[in-house]
């Protein structure tokens, strides 16, 4: 009995990492196309105010629109399992369109943020070294500004904290958390980094061997 119960088990397990892994992909791929999106041209944001200005007055998610979708659809079946132990007081159908609406709207702002705090840091990097900031070290330090903005930022590693990111977006539509404060502290520690010890340590950190 154990045995037969276990295949199940070990089928829906594997089915729930893949799923996961594939939200993961997708989150990566919007964050990547922030990045990119922040660094076409020469526009840049040049001070947390002005970063905090945009990020009032406008949405520009446009350019996401097929990204976030995506996003949304992977992210679905997670809050319906988290949803699932809860006590439901709407009808279910209401509460899915609820969390549809409500993961959209977390998913393209966190976009948004994300490419307004990767625009400063790229101004800062560029004013500090005089040549054109490194999409992946912009990239690396926009990501680590978001998740954490008010704690000191050390350039450790080039690893990207996407699995840290998809658990904030997806908290933040699933409950409806408000990430404008944390976007506004970010962007507040992008002014005040050491851009030029950043770009000096980028090389070193990125030959580093990572641990197996």
């Amino acid at each position: 009995m154990a045995s037969r119960l276990a295949a199940p088990v070990g089928r829906a397990n594997a089915t729930a990492r893949r799923a996961g892994d594939a939200l993961v992909d997708a989150v990566g791929r919007l964050a990547q196309q922030a990045v990119d999106r922040a660094l076409v041209g020469e526009a840049r944001v040049t001070s947390a105010q002005e970063g905090r200005q945009l990020l009032a007055g406008d949405t520009e998610t446009e350019a996401f629109a097929s990204s976030v979708q995506r996003v949304v659809v992977l992210a679905l079946p997670v809050v319906r399992r988290l949803s699932r132990g809860a006590r439901l007081t709407r009808t279910p159908w209401v509460m899915l369109a609820s969390s549809t609406v409500s993961m959209g709207v977390a998913v393209r702002t966190g976009a948004r943020e994300l490419q307004v705090i990767a625009s400063l840091v790229a101004h800062r990097l560029e004013q500090a070294t005089g040549a054109p900031a490194d999409p992946a070290l912009v990239k690396k330090v926009a990501i680590d500004l978001y998740l954490h903005p008010k704690r000191r930022f050390e350039l450790a590693d080039d690893r990207l904290r996407l699995v840290r990111l998809t658990r904030k977006w997806l908290l933040s539509g699933a409950f409806g958390r408000s990430t404008s404060k944390r976007a506004a502290n970010a962007l507040d520690a992008a002014e005040r980094l050491d851009a030029a010890a950043l770009a000096t340590r980028w090389p070193t950190v990125r030959r580093r061997p990572r641990p197996r």
